[in-house]
């Protein structure tokens, strides 16, 4: 259970500066999840191409990659690993950024504060492992 996770996390674990309060974390994710699902809408409606396809793709390898890290941070607080996994998907929302931006230039920049939130999530991430070992 993510939410038993994120309470014993809550409960246990040492932040480090610029961590923002609890609440905020559902606010974002749900405004990036919109985000994220209007350019993969609009990506697929798109014509049918090669760049269409490995957009979609890189769009559902990066939704996987994001699920996982919440397990991996929070239920198994393996900090280390967490970060180098958000190192990943960092690169893989570039990698679909890049790809959008030849289907369809508008859904490439709904994808951006997505990439900002995750180097922000970065930080806190090697904050929390700094603090946390």
């Amino acid at each position: 259970d993510i939410y038993k996770g994120t309470k014993v996390y809550n409960a246990t674990v040492q932040q480090p500066p610029l961590s923002p309060p609890s609440i905020v974390f559902p606010i974002v994710w749900g405004i990036l999840f919109a985000l994220m699902g209007i350019g993969a809408a609009r990506i697929y409606a798109s014509p049918a191409s090669g760049t269409r396809s490995r957009s979609l793709l890189l769009f559902f390898i990066q939704l996987a990659f994001n699920f996982f890290w919440s397990i991996i941070f929070f239920n198994l607080q393996n900090f280390g690993f967490a970060l180098l996994w958000l190192i990943a998907l960092w690169v893989l929302i570039l990698l679909m950024i890049l790809s959008y931006r030849k289907v369809d230039p508008l859904s490439a920049w709904l994808q951006v504060p997505y990439l900002l939130w995750v180097t922000f999530a970065a930080y806190l991430n090697f904050g929390v492992w700094l603090l946390n070992r």
